[in-house]
C-alpha cells in the first residue's frame, strides 16, 4: 500500500467492496419487493419504522469496526502488527457485547419504542413481529458487518466482498421462500435477514480462525482493555454519530411523513431508502477502499500519496454519484412500481418524491469522502463535525421547519437543501487540511534533502 499505483490500489480496494456492497443493495431491495408484493404496503412501512432501530445496531458495528479498521490500517503502516491484532480482538469482543446491551433495553421498553417511532395503530402489529426477530440477533448482525471490514484493513478486499456476497445472497432466497412457500408474512422477511447475517458471520469467523489472515486472533486480545477500547470508540464515533443521527432523522421524517402524508406517504420512504441504498453502497464502497488506503500512507508519512488518494476517491465518488442522479432522472416511476404490484397512488407518490429528494444527489461523494479522510487518519473531531453537518445540523432543522410552509413537499426538500449545505462546510474544512497536509509533505521532503 505505500509502493503501488494509488489509482491501481484504490480500483484493487474499491471494486471488491462496491461489487459486495451493490449485490448486497440489490438483494436487499429483492428482498424489500417481496416484501411489498408479500405482504403489502403495511409490511413496507413497517420495514420503514424500523429502520432507526436497524440504523442504530449498524451505528454500534460502525463506532466498533470502522474505527478498529482505521487503527489496524494504521498500526499496520506502522509496522506494529501486534498492536494490531490487539485492536482486533478487543473490537470483536465490543461487537457483540454492545448490540446484546441494545437488545436488552429494545425487550424491555418495545412498545413505547415501537409508537415513538411514527408507527400508526395500522402497521404496528406488523413492526413488533419484524423487529422483535432482528432485534434478537442483533449481535450477530453487528459481529459480520464490523469485523468483516477488518479483512479489508488488512489488504483482502476480495475475502471481504465474498461475506456481502454471501449473506446477500441467502437473504434474497429465504425471504422468496418464507414469505411466498411458508406463508411467514413479515416474520419470514427478518427471519431470512437474521439467518443471512449468521451465515456471513460464521465466514468471517472461519476466516480468522483457518489461520488465513494476516491479523491474528489471540483469546488474550479478546479481554477489552480501556486504552485501546477509547482509541476504537475516539475514531469510530464520527462515523457511528453519522449512523445515531441517522436514526434521529429517520424518527422525524417518519414523524413528519405520518402527519403530512399518513402510511402511504411512510411505505414510500421505505421504497426510497431501498433504491437510495442502490446509490449509495458504490460510493460508500469506494470511501471503503479509500480509508485503509489512506490511513496506512499516513500512518508510514506518505503525505502526497494520501493526497492523491483523497482526490481520486472523491472524483470516483463523484461519477457514481452522478450516475445515480441520472437514473432517477430516468425511471422513477418504473422503479416505484416494482415494490408495490399495481397500486397506482404508492408509485405515484414514490416516484414524484425521488425527484426531489436525488435532486442533489451527485454532490453526496465529496461530503462523504470528505468526512473520511479525517477519520481515516485519526482525527474524530473535524470526522465528527463534518458527518452530523448534513444529517443533524443541517438537515433536522430543516425538516422540524419546512413542512410547516410546503407540508408533504417540504419534506421531500429537506433532503436536497441539507446536501448542498453539508458540502459547502465539507470543501472548507478538507481546503485547510490539504494546505496543512501540503506543507508537511514539503517539510518531510525538505528533511530527506538536508
Amino acid at each position: 500500500m505505500g509502493k503501488q499505483s494509488i489509482g491501481s490500489l484504490l480500483w484493487m480496494f474499491s471494486l471488491p467492496a462496491i461489487v459486495g456492497m451493490v449485490v448486497n443493495a440489490l438483494y436487499n431491495i429483492v428482498a424489500r419487493i417481496f416484501v411489498g408484493r408479500g405482504v403489502g404496503a403495511l409490511g413496507l412501512a413497517a420495514t420503514a419504522v424500523a429502520l432507526p432501530v436497524m440504523t442504530i445496531i449498524m451505528a454500534l458495528s460502525i463506532l466498533i469496526g470502522v474505527g478498529a479498521t482505521a487503527l489496524i490500517s494504521i498500526r499496520l503502516g506502522e509496522k506494529r502488527k501486534d498492536q494490531a491484532e490487539l485492536v482486533a480482538g478487543n473490537a470483536m469482543s465490543l461487537l457483540v457485547l454492545l448490540p446484546a446491551i441494545f437488545a436488552v433495553i429494545f425487550f424491555l421498553f418495545s412498545e413505547p419504542i415501537i409508537t415513538a417511532l411514527g408507527s400508526s395503530p395500522e402497521v404496528y402489529p406488523y413492526a413488533r413481529d419484524y423487529l422483535t426477530i432482528i432485534m434478537a440477533g442483533s449481535f450477530i448482525t453487528s459481529f459480520s458487518m464490523g469485523a468483516n471490514n477488518f479483512i479489508r484493513a488488512e489488504g483482502n478486499p476480495r475475502m471481504s466482498m465474498y461475506t456481502q456476497i454471501l449473506g446477500g445472497l441467502v437473504n434474497v432466497v429465504l425471504n422468496y421462500v418464507f414469505i411466498f412457500q411458508f406463508g411467514w408474512g413479515i416474520k419470514g422477511s427478518a427471519i431470512a435477514s437474521v439467518i443471512a447475517q449468521t451465515v456471513a458471520a460464521l465466514w468471517v469467523l472461519s476466516y480468522f480462525v483457518s489461520g488465513r489472515s494476516l491479523v491474528k486472533i489471540h483469546l488474550k486480545n479478546l479481554k477489552p482493555q480501556l486504552p485501546t477500547v477509547l482509541s476504537i470508540m475516539a475514531i469510530g464515533f464520527a462515523p457511528s454519530a453519522m449512523q445515531l443521527a441517522s436514526s434521529v432523522q429517520q424518527v422525524i421524517l417518519n414523524k413528519a411523513l405520518m402527519e403530512h402524508g399518513g402510511d402511504l406517504a411512510l411505505s414510500a420512504i421505505g421504497i426510497m431508502m431501498s433504491l437510495g441504498m442502490l446509490f449509495f453502497m458504490p460510493i460508500l464502497g469506494i470511501n471503503q477502499g479509500a480509508q485503509p488506503l489512506i490511513g496506512y500512507n499516513y500512518g508510514a508519512r506518505q503525505y502526497e500519496r494520501v493526497i492523491e488518494a483523497w482526490k481520486k476517491a472523491v472524483l470516483a465518488a463523484t461519477c457514481i454519484a452522478v450516475a445515480g442522479f441520472i437514473a432517477v432522472r430516468l425511471w422513477a416511476v418504473p422503479m416505484a412500481a416494482l415494490f408495490s404490484e399495481g397500486d397506482i397512488a404508492l408509485t405515484t407518490i414514490t416516484s414524484h418524491a425521488m425527484l426531489i429528494y436525488f435532486a442533489a444527489f451527485p454532490v453526496v461523494g465529496l461530503q462523504v469522502i470528505g468526512a473520511t479522510y479525517f477519520q481515516a487518519v485519526g482525527k474524530p473531531v473535524q470526522a465528527a463535525i463534518l458527518s452530523l453537518s448534513r444529517q443533524v445540523l443541517i438537515f433536522i432543522p430543516l425538516l422540524l421547519i419546512l413542512p410547516k410552509y410546503w407540508g408533504i413537499e417540504g419534506v421531500w426538500r429537506t433532503a436536497p437543501i441539507s446536501d448542498c449545505l453539508a458540502v459547502i462546510m465539507t470543501t472548507a474544512f478538507v481546503l485547510v487540511e490539504l494546505k496543512k497536509l501540503k506543507e508537511q509533505a514539503a517539510a518531510e521532503s525538505s528533511n530527506e534533502v538536508s
